[in-house]
C-alpha cells in the first residue's frame, strides 16, 4: 500500500473578485498606473495594498475601482491567495489517493468568510484550521485582467486588503501543522505575523523532519518600505537553508536575492543553503535548479511553458479564460507531483517531473472551461 503523505499549507488566503478585459492602456485607466514601485500606485503583474492605493489617488477605493472597470460588476468571485489556492488544486489532483491537505489561515465574521467556507466544502481540502477572526473583514484582492496586455499573453494588477490576516500568528500552528509530512508556506507576504517569523518556523519544520516548500509572492509590504534593498524572507537569510523547495517567479526571485540576473538569482539561494528552485517566468521558460539529497543535482535547467497553450491565448481560441491563478496551479501541481512520487518513494524525487506537473496545472487554468477532473487527468499521463 502506498505511504499515506500528510500536507499542511499555511499562507494567503482571500476572496477574489475578478474583473476581465480591463484595459491598462485605457485613457481612465492610465493615471493610475505609475513609475514609480512601492509608492501606492498600479503596476501590471503586481499587487498594491488597498490602503496604500487610496493614499495615491486620494479617495475611496471602490468609487476608483468603478472608474478603473468603466462601472461594470466583478466577473467571478471566488477563493484565492497563493496559499490556499495551491493546496486546493494539490488536494484535487490527488483526490482518493491516501493523502491528506490541511490548511491553516483565517476569515473574518463577515459574508465573504462564510463564502471560502462554501467553497472549500466542495474540494478535499481540510480546512478545519481556517479560524474565525475578531475582526469583521475577511482578506480580499480585486483582481483586474488585461488579456490584451504583453502581446496577448495577459497580465493581471492586484488590490489587496489584508484585513484579518493582519492578526493571524505562528502561536496557531500547532503540533500537528509542524509533524507533517510536507509544509508549505504560500504567499506569506499577506499574512506579516507569519511571513516575519519564517526563519524560526522553517527551522522548527526542518528539526522535525518535514519537507518544505515555500512559494512567494510579491512583497508589497517591504518593497514599499525598503525599495532599493532586496526583500528579507523572514528575520534572516538563515530561512534559506532550510527550504527544502523555492518556487518563486522572476521577479520576486530577484527581489529576493537583491540581483538583476535569474543566474545571480540562483546562485544566490544555491549559497543561502536553498535544497531546489524554480523560477517561472509568465510565457517564458521555466528555471530549475537542484542540488539537495531530496531532489539531486539539477544546474539550472530551462524548461519551456506549453507552447500550444500560448498560441491558443494568442489566437483566441482561449478568449474565456486568462491568467489568472496560472501561478498558483502551477506550485499546486508541482505539491501534486511530489506527493506522488513520495507515495511510490524511489531513490530521490525527480524535480523536473514535479515541474512538468506545474506546467500542465498552470497552463490549463487558463481555460475556465477545463473542469479540475481534465486537469487532473492531464497531469496524470505524466505518470
Amino acid at each position: 500500500m502506498a505511504k499515506k503523505v500528510v500536507v499542511s499549507g499555511v499562507g494567503c488566503s482571500l476572496v477574489d473578485r475578478l474583473y476581465n478585459n480591463v484595459s491598462f492602456s485605457a485613457p481612465s485607466f492610465l493615471p493610475y498606473i505609475t513609475k514609480k514601485k512601492g509608492n501606492g500606485g498600479l503596476v501590471p503583474g503586481q499587487l498594491v495594498f488597498r490602503r496604500d492605493f487610496e493614499k495615491y489617488v486620494g479617495g475611496d477605493f471602490h468609487y476608483i475601482l468603478k472608474k478603473l472597470v468603466n462601472g461594470k460588476t466583478y466577473d467571478k468571485i471566488n477563493i484565492g491567495g497563493p496559499g490556499i489556492v495551491s493546496m486546493i488544486h494539490a488536494a484535487q489532483l490527488t483526490a482518493n489517493d491516501n493523502c491528506e491537505f490541511h490548511f491553516y489561515g483565517t476569515r473574518g465574521k463577515d459574508s465573504d468568510g462564510d463564502f471560502i467556507m462554501s467553497l472549500l466544502e466542495k474540494t478535499p481540502l481540510i480546512a478545519n484550521n481556517l479560524i474565525v477572526s475578531n475582526s469583521e473583514d475577511t482578506p480580499s484582492t480585486a483582481v483586474l485582467s488585461d488579456p490584451d496586455y504583453d502581446g496577448g499573453n495577459g497580465e493581471r494588477i492586484f488590490i489587496n486588503s489584508i484585513a484579518a490576516a493582519w492578526d493571524y500568528s505562528p502561536n496557531e500552528l500547532d503540533d500537528n501543522f509542524f509533524s507533517s509530512d510536507i509544509v508549505v508556506f504560500g504567499g506569506t507576504a499577506l499574512v506579516p505575523l507569519i511571513h516575519d517569523n519564517l526563519t524560526e518556523l522553517l527551522e522548527k519544520a526542518k528539526s522535525n523532519n518535514c519537507i518544505t516548500i515555500v512559494n512567494t509572492v510579491y512583497d508589497f509590504r517591504n518593497e514599499k518600505a525598503n525599495p532599493t534593498q532586496k526583500w528579507p524572507l523572514g528575520k534572516s537569510d538563515d530561512s534559506y537553508k532550510n527550504i527544502d523547495l523555492l518556487l518563486t517567479d522572476m521577479e520576486e526571485a530577484l527581489r529576493l536575492s537583491g540581483t538583476f540576473d535569474i543566474t545571480d538569482a540562483i546562485q544566490f539561494f544555491h549559497d543561502k543553503g536553498t535544497g531546489a528552485v524554480i523560477v517561472t517566468n509568465g510565457a517564458e521558460n521555466v528555471n530549475i535548479f537542484s542540488d539537495s539529497k531530496l531532489f539531486g543535482n539539477v544546474d539550472n535547467l530551462e524548461m519551456p511553458i506549453s507552447k500550444a497553450v500560448s498560441e491558443e491565448l494568442k489566437n483566441g481560441k482561449g478568449a474565456n479564460g486568462d491568467t489568472t491563478g496560472c501561478g498558483d496551479n502551477f506550485v499546486g501541481g508541482v505539491i501534486a507531483s511530489i506527493v506522488t512520487q513520495l507515495q511510490n518513494p524511489t531513490s530521490q524525487l525527480n524535480i523536473e517531473e514535479a515541474a512538468v506537473w506545474g506546467i500542465v496545472s498552470g497552463g490549463t487554468s487558463t481555460f475556465i472551461s477545463v473542469e479540475c477532473t481534465k486537469r487532473r487527468n492531464l497531469v496524470r499521463k505524466r505518470r
